[in-house]
């Protein structure tokens, strides 16, 4: 039994189940115990597209590049990245970023969003190397406030859900309370939600027994992104595994060592993460003013910005590495691995030219 464990089954004791939302934050974000401030396994428990090839942040950096151009080429700009990890991404995007562009080089500066010290030491010794000097923060809302692209790769994933399931009588929320005498499971609230509005609008009519998943911060993240896209020209790219619609089911989970597990079996040392529902971004950012394109499939979308070409310009150069980088192409680009499961949206400023890509 974790640490963790221990103390969540002592508060659900006390006070009742807890809301699947309320679990995930304790599991991932805890102080003292949760998995992203004491136990990052970035790299460890789960790999990420930056992680299987350089040659996504480079893209993602030339990306920048193209925006921070539509843009005017505003100086001073930031490039802020949401969930960088160990700095990965920032290092391939503003290496590829500057060789095409010393002026953006000039003009850009990055921002890390990170809440985790040990995280931003390993960012600090990635970045280290390229000569660049970057800020963190602890949260978005602390970020520069001016012209800006932003990048947040499998950020998205892990902000904590609400899981409702339909019944005769209506839906239920799903919590989670204490099973047996050591474990957790879910549970269902006694009383139906007297506001059906949480749901999302595509499953109000669902069977009996389907489970609704909603992001209670999705809200909040796309409008702040709004008053800094309304008050100054930029960008927010978000890729991240989900459906383009919304659609129903349980994608809470849990990954430790590489492997699926029970999201019950290690709380505060194993990741969580749900699916993103990208419709609801799309159709969030468009009541706000924000111009949207996507989603598009992020083998798409990678294709589009030329990685074929990337991966030959690297094969030709390094032929010893030519196996490898086409199997990193096939897993970031292939509809079977990470292609069509991924989905890439981009909030733009009115007024700003398409983004590259779509």
């Amino acid at each position: 039994m974790t640490v963790l464990l221990r103390r969540l089954r002592a508060m659900i004791a006390a006070d009742g189940p807890l809301s699947v939302a309320h679990y995930m934050a304790a599991c991932l974000f805890d102080p003292r115990d949760g998995y992203y401030v004491a136990n990052p396994g970035l790299g460890a428990d789960f790999t990420t597209a930056p992680e299987i090839s350089q040659m996504f942040g480079e893209l993602l950096g030339l990306w920048a590049v193209q925006s921070w151009l539509d843009m005017a080429s505003p100086d001073p700009c930031a490039l802020i990245e949401l969930g960088p990890g160990r700095g990965v991404l920032m290092a391939d995007a503003w290496r590829a970023a500057r060789s095409v562009a010393p002026g953006f080089a000039l003009a850009a500066f990055p921002v890390l969003v990170e809440a985790s010290p040990q995280l931003a030491s390993a960012q600090n010794a990635r970045l280290a190397p390229l000569s660049v000097r970057p800020r963190w923060v602890n949260r978005l809302e602390e970020a520069w406030r001016g012209p800006m692209m932003l990048l947040a790769n499998e950020f998205l994933d892990c902000l904590p859900i609400r899981q409702f399931v339909r019944t005769p009588l209506g839906w239920h929320e799903r919590l989670v309370g204490l099973d047996g005498p050591d474990g957790l499971g879910f549970v269902l609230a006694p009383e139906p939600l007297r506001d059906d509005a949480l749901i999302p609008p595509a499953l109000f009519d669902a069977p009996h027994g389907v489970v609704a998943e909603v992001r209670p911060s999705l809200e909040g993240l796309v409008d702040h992104l709004a008053l800094r896209l309304l008050a100054h020209p930029g960008r927010a790219l978000l890729i991240d595994y989900g459906p383009a619609n919304a659609e129903s089911g349980d994608t809470l989970q849990a990954v430790q060592a590489g492997q699926k597990l029970s999201p019950f079996a290690a709380p505060g040392l194993s990741d969580l993460s749900a699916r993103v529902d990208f419709s609801a971004i799309r159709r969030l950012a468009r009541a706000c003013g924000l111009t949207v394109a996507g989603p598009i499939g992020q083998g798409h979308w990678l294709e589009a910005l030329g990685i074929a070409a990337r991966m030959q310009g690297l094969a030709s150069a390094n032929p010893q590495r030519a196996d490898a980088l086409a199997q990193e192409y096939a897993r970031l680009t292939d509809a079977a691995q990470m292609g069509a499961l991924f989905q890439v949206i981009c909030l733009s400023s009115p007024g700003l030219p398409a983004p590259a890509g779509f």
